[in-house]
């Protein structure tokens, strides 16, 4: 899908100018045309988010869409119809290429498209939106249904805030490490090789190892660096790829004390967006096929894809969980014991706070060990490189050195 400035003119003649998206021009002039405008022309102003091609990925903040969602509640709660709360929120939105998306949406809408096809053919609503919106198209409740879904959204915001601020410190601490060694090794290294160089000095093995270690990362610096950048080039497509997405998955699985808080987000995460979409009034099966479509871990998604067609084959929703091997026993016990009750969406939602707040305990935990953990690696690297290069300093001032 890409981007286009159409000019056009309705019915009164009013000139209109504005940006819309589409697949070609040919599917926007006949889209406008049936609308009743009169076009004038359609340039092309490039792909659009998500496109190979693109160079700067645009996308909508999450905190930007929940307070859009707000609004356009809102405005329906008030009996606004659906293309004038568009209308208006259109008018306040600041964001060009929202703005664009949003118009986009209201032109399909008034062509006779529903919202939620609307909104997926733009190509960057998460898939557990879209599906939220037919929820309530179909069920004749979409204002309710968009409540749940922006609680939803206000919880995954707030979780992730928290995980965010509470790394900040030991990625802080890592990024001053990784400036400091590079600084002492490619700058400060060389300097102390060229005065032990000009005195011609026995040095003992560790200063030797250190300096030999300076001037090749000051001589070839430029050449690791590039080699760093292509590796990691290639490191991201690799993970990208759905083989090595998965094989990722494993490896943080595998990290001692982070692997276990990795897997109870995503447990969480998955929880509270399919108690959203069965609140919402889909069925299971449909509601299990969205989350999949929406878990940013390539093995939960896997899992998530191995029950679906356990549940689409008769078993019950524990049971399928339970075969994959991948969730957590309590998590599976408990989706039992909503199944069994007849109250699965409120079960998924106690499962979700239990496993959010026992992350936020668990990573609170592991921060407070990591940080001294940290810092004590830290000292050990600067003392062992301040004392291999202050050793021979040391014997000259003892008068060993020849």
């Amino acid at each position: 899908m890409a981007e286009y400035t159409i000019k056009m003119a309705d019915e009164r003649g009013h000139v209109l100018e504005q940006i819309e998206n589409g697949a070609s021009e040919a599917e926007l002039r006949d889209r406008f045309a049936q609308q009743g405008y009169f076009i004038y022309s359609i340039k092309s102003k490039g792909l659009l988010a998500g496109e190979i091609n693109l160079p700067r990925r645009r996308k909508i903040k999450q905190e930007q869409f929940v307070i859009f969602n707000q609004q356009f509640v809102t405005l329906i709660h008030a009996g606004l119809p659906i293309i004038q709360s568009l209308e208006l929120l259109i008018k306040r939105q600041r964001n060009l290429f929202f703005r664009s998306i949003l118009q986009n949406v209201r032109d399909r809408v008034r062509g006779g498209e529903l919202l939620s096809d609307a909104f997926e053919a733009q190509k960057v609503f998460p898939k557990v939106y879209t599906t939220t919106l037919l929820a309530g198209e179909k069920s004749g409740n979409l204002e309710e249904v968009l409540g749940r879904y922006i609680a939803f959204q206000r919880l995954a915001v707030t979780f992730r805030k928290k995980l965010i601020s509470s790394l900040v410190y030991p990625t802080l601490l890592v990024g001053v490490l990784i400036v400091m060694m590079t600084f002492l090794i490619t700058f400060v290294v060389p300097q102390f090789a060229n005065l032990y160089h000009t005195l011609g000095a026995d040095l003992p093995p560790m200063t030797s190892l250190m300096l030999s270690i300076g001037v090749n990362a000051k001589h070839y610096f430029l050449y690791t660096l590039a080699v760093l950048v292509v590796a990691g080039f290639f490191l991201w497509r690799w993970m990208k790829s759905d083989s090595g997405s998965t094989q990722m998955d494993r490896i943080k699985l595998s990290i001692p004390m982070l692997g276990d808080i990795w897997l109870k987000y995503q447990v969480a995460v998955f929880s509270r967006m399919l108690s959203t979409l069965l609140s919402g009034g889909l069925s299971l099966v449909p509601s299990l096929e969205t989350a999949e479509e929406s878990m940013q871990s390539r093995l939960m998604s896997h899992g998530i894809s191995t029950a679906t067609r356990g549940v689409r084959e008769g078993q019950s929703l524990a049971r399928s969980l339970e075969e994959t091997k991948v969730f957590p026993e309590m998590s599976v016990e408990m989706i039992e014991v909503g199944e069994s009750t007849g109250a699965l969406p409120a079960m998924l939602n106690s499962i979700a706070e239990f496993y959010e707040e026992d992350v936020q305990n668990a990573l609170a935990t592991a921060m407070s060990l990591i940080e001294p953990v940290i810092l004590i690696v830290m000292g050990v690297v600067v003392a062992f490189v301040l004392i291999s290069l202050y050793l021979p300093i040391f014997s000259l001032g003892a008068g060993t050195l020849h």
